[in-house]
């Protein structure tokens, strides 16, 4: 592939490349792969080949800058290879990875290196080794790949550089028994038989044995049923005249189906015969229609390669406008993005994945995917929309599976989980545990305790007497209670009624009840969470299913509170970290009154970064606010990080273009990729003239002592952390006496399904009619009407400055 002229075409290039990974996949037994090199942008690698997964579902991902705390990107700038065994190990040197890709997998990262100089990072994805380091073997074979890739693309003589989106590679689909045919003649008359080495292995014989001269010892390890078809097969073949060529299925004594085909050429009591094995036994279409479900197969590029008979008709397409076909292409409904996270989780780990979808406004699917490493089964059935009223369960007492009604036993515990993803505080778990899964299986009592130093602690509660459950409040691991035991061991209890459960716990205090009881142990990953208790008000049996599905939800459960104590112990970092950085009071100067107000959003309990600041230097009183992008530790800790700068910048006595130019260099030298908005305004109380600097920030609010109010058109630039010769232009403007500047963050004009114009013309208009107020109640009653509004995705920052009137 090298031209006449002696260069190099990109052909050469993606060949080592694609070559590189796929070996490099085989040889540490990876799913997945690809390798990073350097862009023509400083700082830059792209993503130059993907292998063994779909490359839009990683479109996130195919740029990564060097600095970022990814551990490609630490890979490159180390020069040392990376492994992580599992999601554990990734979390903890790498929690922004496990942010986007919360899965359980594993993952090797080997930098590439022509001469000494870094080119790129050679990657490997595979299944989670569940707590077992990457192996030394495994290592070794890496970090070999990685040399010889950087020797091959140092002898293609040109430097190894990509520019454009990533080429997707195919892999060899997993090792499978090689093809085998064998050939025999058969007297059938006098039953003698002279068969090949194949046919011998094929039918279970030792090369080692001496040869079967007869069909019976040929066969002898053949099921009765098949040496008995066999020979039909051969008497029917001799007594052709024609020549008859006739075949049949047989089992091997290995277990696979092998195919056996007799000729008889017209020869009395002579017959010839081929046995095949084919190796791997092929999907029969006529089984999986037979399933009532819908069952759809799909590679690991996502290319569906089988569909059965149901999910022809819940898809609405026949396999000939299915197969062959990328899935997201042919059912745009899957490519949702809001689906992408358990299409990847599929991808990424070896755990099935359950979720509901969409596929028009008045149908919905149960969906389930059963990954492997050489694609994907995907399971449908039609399901009720999310949140409607629950379908009625099993009657007490009934086994599951006995009547109809019982199917909404199985679909109930796919929207709970759904729920479970998307709920974040215990509070919210809990609730969620509540509304799904005391319906689906007709409880009425729920009490869930968590497990902190050894004791278990009430969490929360539903349906008990008031009071009831306070006893066992704060009760230690070594108590004999089945709330403790069902921890402990790790096994569920089941009482069918309360006569069972005294009866196995004698003197334990009950309630008035008489129906049945569960306990359910929360563990999650081999880590005890606490417990869970359904009760129901009349006796009533548990079938084997349903047990197995209580099981299994309550790892659902147990994983979903445990990710919500670590969410609650990150959102209270981050809520004190932001107190913390925020001003507890106001520089108070003569001539203007300050006043500033911040206020959470409702959909995240993650702490924000947004901010305000007073700041009183030489040159003036200083105003600013500004809003990070983002929610979390990471968020708030910029938002110190930049606050500190700007007060910093500003005591040395910077002019405001040159504060907003080198705050924006620093955000990009700690965080590149991170932005920010801000609006700076140096304010001479004294004369109250005041200049301005804008960075992407919405415009101020400025109330006019007639009562008047405008929003100011500040020129401004943009974001911070985007261009690093970026220029911000000063606006100069005065603020008369018993005038009103109102600076603000978006999430108080920002409302979703409007105009962002609606909600700063609803801000000017509180703050025109406000005009008579003193200027706290006036920042009260702003933050008073933003507050009514239950659905507030962000949140907000108010920072206010009133010019005092002259005394007479």
């Amino acid at each position: 592939m090298t031209r006449s002229d002696g260069g190099r075409t990109p052909d050469e290039l993606s060949l080592v490349l694609a070559q590189a990974v796929v070996n490099a996949v085989d040889a540490v037994g990876g799913y997945g792969g690809g390798v990073y090199l350097r862009s023509r942008t400083p700082g830059l690698l792209l993503m130059a080949v993907l292998a063994g997964l779909p490359g839009p579902l990683l479109r996130p991902w195919w740029q990564m800058h060097v600095n970022r705390p990814f551990p490609v990107a630490e890979a490159y700038r180390s020069n040392s290879p990376v492994y992580l065994g599992d999601a554990e190990d990734a979390m903890r040197r790498f929690p922004q990875l496990m942010a986007g890709l919360p899965f359980p997998f594993g993952s090797l990262y080997a930098p590439v290196t022509v001469g000494t100089a870094p080119v790129g990072v050679l990657v490997v994805l595979r299944y989670a080794t569940r707590g077992v380091p990457v192996g030394g073997a495994d290592r070794g074979r890496m970090e070999a790949l990685a040399r010889k890739l950087g020797r091959d693309l140092a002898a293609l003589g040109a430097p190894a550089e990509w520019d454009g989106a990533p080429m997707v590679v195919r892999l060899p689909a997993a090792t499978a028994r090689p093809l085998r045919v064998g050939h025999f003649d058969w007297d059938i008359d006098g039953g003698t038989v002279t068969a090949d080495d194949a046919t011998r292995l094929i039918l279970g014989h030792d090369p080692a044995e001496p040869p079967a001269r007869t069909m019976e010892a040929l066969t002898a390890r053949l099921l009765p049923e098949d040496v008995h078809g066999l020979w039909t097969l051969g008497s029917t073949a001799a007594r052709s005249a024609e020549g008859r060529v006739s075949r049949m299925s047989l089992w091997s004594p290995g277990g696979r189906p092998v195919l056996v085909e007799i000729s008889g050429h017209g020869a009395p009591d002579r017959l010839t015969g081929v046995v095949l094995d084919p190796g791997a036994g092929p999907v029969v279409p006529d089984a999986a229609d037979r399933v009532p479900h819908g069952i759809l197969c799909h590679d690991r590029l996502g290319r569906i390669t089988y569909v059965n008979g149901p999910a022809e008709e819940i898809l609405g397409h026949t396999r000939a406008e299915l197969i062959g076909r990328d899935m997201w292409a042919v059912l745009p409904w899957l490519a949702n993005p809001a689906y992408e996270d358990h299409h990847r989780a599929a991808f990424f780990s070896d755990d099935p994945v359950y979720f509901l979808a969409r596929r028009t406004p008045a149908h919905w699917l149960s969906v389930a995917l059963y990954p492997g490493r050489d694609g994907v089964t995907v399971t449908l059935s039609p399901s009720g929309r999310p949140g409607r009223t629950p379908e009625p369960a099993a009657a007490p007492g009934t086994e599951l599976g006995s009547s109809a009604d019982s199917a909404a036993v199985l679909y109930r515990p796919v929207a709970l989980a759904i729920a479970l993803t998307e709920a974040v505080t215990a509070r919210q778990v809990s609730a969620v545990v509540t509304e799904e899964l005391l319906p689906a299986f007709g409880g009425r009592q729920l009490a869930i305790y968590l497990q902190n130093e050894g004791r278990l602690h009430l969490a929360s509660e539903t349906g008990f007497p008031k009071g009831f459950l306070d006893r066992f409040d704060g009760v230690g691991l070594d108590i004999r209670i089945p709330g403790v035991e069902t921890l402990t061991s790790g096994r569920p209890l089941f009482f069918e009624s309360m006569d069972q459960l005294a009866d196995a716990y004698p003197g334990i205090p009950l309630d008035a009840s008489v129906g049945a009881r569960a306990f359910l142990p929360l563990i999650a990953s081999g880590r005890p969470v606490g417990s869970c208790i359904l009760g129901f008000d009349r006796p009533r049996g548990f079938s084997p299913e349903e047990r197995t599905v209580l099981t299994a939800l309550a790892g659902l459960i147990a994983q979903a509170l445990e990710r919500a104590r670590r969410y609650d112990t990150e959102s209270a970092l981050a809520r004190g970290l932001q107190e913390a950085l925020l001003p507890h009071r106001l520089p108070v100067v003569d001539h203007v009154d300050t006043v500033g107000r911040y206020l959470s959003g409702t959909q995240d309990v993650e702490v924000g970064g947004d901010w305000y600041d007073v700041v009183e230097t030489a040159a003036g009183l200083v105003l600013v606010i500004g809003d990070v992008q983002g929610h979390g530790v990471a968020a708030a800790a910029t938002m110190g990080q930049l606050r500190s700068a700007v007060r910093a910048f500003a005591l040395i006595g910077h002019e405001p273009q040159e504060i907003m130019g080198a705050t924006n260099r620093l955000l990009i030298g700690l965080d590149p990729g991170q932005f920010a908005s801000c609006c700076f305004v140096l304010l001479d109380p004294a004369t109250g003239a005041f200049r301005a600097v804008r960075a992407g920030h919405p415009q101020p609010l400025l109330r006019h002592p007639d009562g008047r109010t405008e929003v100011l058109d500040l020129p401004g630039g943009v974001v911070l952390g985007v261009d690093p010769d970026a220029s911000y232009p000063v606006t100069e403007l005065r603020l008369a006496p018993g005038a009103v500047l109102a600076l603000f963050t978006d999430g108080l004009v920002e409302k979703a399904g409007a105009d962002i114009d609606e909600g700063i013309e609803r801000l000017r208009s509180t703050l025109a009619a406000a005009c008579r107020l003193p200027l706290a109640e006036t920042a009260d009653r702003i933050i008073g009407q933003a507050r009514q509004d239950e659905d507030r995705p962000d949140d907000i920052a108010l920072l206010m400055a009133a010019r005092t009137a002259p005394a007479r």
